[in-house]
């Protein structure tokens, strides 16, 4: 199929500029169509033998990258620690939530520790994705790393958890530039064949963050001070600030003519580049309003309530001002060539699922294990933890799988056998052994690292260096919203699955058994002062719980199997992507 099938490479005008390329951009077949590229992408024909007057490397997304001169070893490091700290701060604090209660206070409020930081995250990603095409992917990067660190210095000090919470949401304002920005400059530095080396070591510092980060919390907590929480941020994410001014470079020239427009005279003329504030600023309040009602729906409040539809109500009156925002902003945040290009709108819809499906082993599994297993809370991480180490092993390998059958077919073949693995888990014995969903972890981080990262590359590769950071932004802000939608969504589902089976209790059980769900995890802990046949009754119900949870992820897998029959079965190489020396030049080190 070709790349006009896939969305291509296209300018600021609209262009396809993909048809384009310099003569030395990819050698032509004696047909006149290019190549195929390592993953099996073939770009958009190239009609010509040579480059047209006016084509890609005059216009936005089109040509070079601006020159870059850097050392990829620091880079990396820097990446890797600026990966860590953001990965990091999504576990470390969960196991210290009971000694910042009783410090501060505010246990009705606590979950907002985590939301407000999700919600910040997630609706700064487009806006640090458009800045960082815009301005450049250091300083977008470095005052990221300053603000993460800021915030982590004032929670550090906070005095009651209203103050937390709010320099967690400032630590969310930084940790979104930190997702996004890495995730481009790794792209940026490596090229098309050597992409799944860096993805790899990024996914092997979650897998190691998601692991070590629980435990290194509850020791802080216990043997130290929940605030060094906070303050082991400050020389970590010193020393990634330092590497990155010191070893990363951009030439400022490569962002002074973003559009490449020209004069009548076939003169090109400088446009200043500008910001998008309105479109940011609704980005921030529909995404906000939407997120506030997704986490906090069936919590703080039932679904069906007023603060509910008020709420999603508002969320739907300023997506549609956005819109309107955006189509007529000269440089909107989202641009609608994301949803245009086939490529990064399946890739988005693909994502969008995948975070929705990992919300049934990352939340409910431990809750499975603990509950249905008998497992204490370090044991049952470790069940957790087996699809994290398998993960990244998968997606360092998973190019040996693209490369030889095309990217879409490697992330079919692993979302397909995710979703068998899915299925799997509801055709556990009960109550079973540890090592049953433990394998199965192990089997789903492998499936899902074949599906996850070509996916990325795949779209990274598609675009030019002035619009990876939009396009990566897009795909992590698809999937981060899939998350919090899965979180909600599913947890309507285990509510009411639970409620009805105490509902059903048989008559003479109903008096042992505890009158709601806030009360289960209390009567599961302290399972002395239930009956055994009251206790037997409440863990099979927990159990059949999570199995209508897997069954619903494996639903999201289907959704994400048929986004991806609708992307193009080759996806289109920008020229940017085929070599270091065409984009960011890098000396080795």
């Amino acid at each position: 199929m070709s790349g006009t099938g896939g969305g291509g490479a296209v300018n600021g005008t609209g262009e396809r500029a993909g048809r384009e390329r310099t003569a030395d951009a990819a050698p032509e077949t004696s047909s006149g169509a290019a190549p195929e590229a390592a993953a099996d992408a073939a770009p958009e024909a190239a009609g010509g033998a040579g480059p047209k007057k006016g084509g890609a490397a005059s216009k936005k997304g089109g040509g070079p990258a601006p020159a870059t001169v850097t050392r990829r070893g620091p880079v990396v490091a820097a990446l890797m620690l600026g990966m860590a700290l953001a990965a990091l701060d999504s576990t470390i604090i969960a196991t210290a939530v009971p000694q910042i209660v009783g410090d501060l206070g505010g246990f009705s409020v606590f979950s907002w520790l985590f939301s407000g930081y999700l919600l910040a995250v997630t609706v700064t990603l487009p806006v640090y994705g458009k800045l960082s095409d815009t301005f450049g992917r250091k300083p977008v990067l470095v005052t990221g790393i300053a603000v993460f660190l800021a915030g982590s210095l004032l929670c550090a000090g906070a005095w009651n958890m209203a103050s937390l919470i709010a320099f967690r949401v400032l630590q969310g304002l930084g940790g979104g530039a930190l997702q996004g920005t890495v995730q481009t400059i790794a792209a940026d530095l490596y090229p098309m064949k050597e992409r799944p080396r860096i993805q790899a070591r990024l996914s092997t510092v979650w897998a190691t963050s998601s692991v070590a980060g629980p435990a290194l919390g509850g020791l802080l907590a216990a043997y130290a001070d929940w605030r060094w929480i906070f303050l082991v941020n400050l020389p970590v994410g010193a020393v990634a600030l330092w590497l990155v001014l010191r070893h990363f470079f951009e030439d400022k020239r490569g962002f002074e003519d973003k559009r490449g427009l020209e004069d009548p005279a076939g003169r090109s003329r400088t446009v200043r580049p500008r910001i998008d504030w309105p479109g940011a600023l609704a980005i921030f309040a529909s995404g906000g309003l939407l997120l506030t009602a997704l986490v906090q729906g069936g919590v703080a409040w039932p679904w069906l309530s007023l603060p509910s539809l008020l709420l999603l109500g508002a969320s739907a009156v300023c997506a549609a001002v956005t819109v309107l925002i955006e189509r007529r902003a000269a440089e909107p945040i989202i641009p609608g060539w994301v949803w245009r290009r086939r490529t990064i709108s399946t890739v988005n819809l693909a994502l969008g699922a995948l975070g929705l499906l990992m919300v049934a082993p990352t939340v409910f599994l431990p809750t499975y294990a603990q509950a249905v297993l008998g497992l204490g809370p370090i044991a049952a991480g470790f069940v957790l933890s087996t699809m994290t180490l398998s993960w990244p092993i998968a997606a360092a390998l998973s190019s040996h799988v693209y490369n030889r059958f095309g990217i879409r077919t490697c992330a079919l073949l692993g979302m397909s056998a995710a979703t068998l693995v899915l299925l799997a888990f509801p055709q556990l014995p009960y109550p079973g052994a540890a090592w049953q969903p433990a394998l199965l972890s192990l089997a789903l981080g492998a499936t899902l690292g074949l599906f996850q990262l070509p996916l990325i590359i795949g779209v990274q590769s598609s675009v030019g260096y002035a619009e990876r950071g939009t396009a990566t932004a897009s795909i992590l802000f698809c999937r981060q919203v899939g998350q919090s939608v899965g979180a909600a969504l599913f947890g309507a589902v285990a509510n009411a699955t639970l409620a009805g089976r105490l509902a059903d209790a048989p008559a003479g059980l109903r008096a042992g058994l505890p009158d709601g769900l806030d009360a289960v995890s209390r009567a599961l802990e302290h399972a002395g002062t239930l009956t055994e046949r009251a206790a037997d009754y409440l863990r099979r119900s927990v159990d059949v719980t999570v199995e209508h949870v897997y069954y619903g992820a494996a639903v999201a897998g289907l959704l994400a199997l048929a986004a991806l029959l609708f992307a193009p079965r080759r996806f289109p190489v920008h020229a940017d992507a085929r070599d270091t020396t065409e984009g960011t030049p890098v000396r080795k080190g």
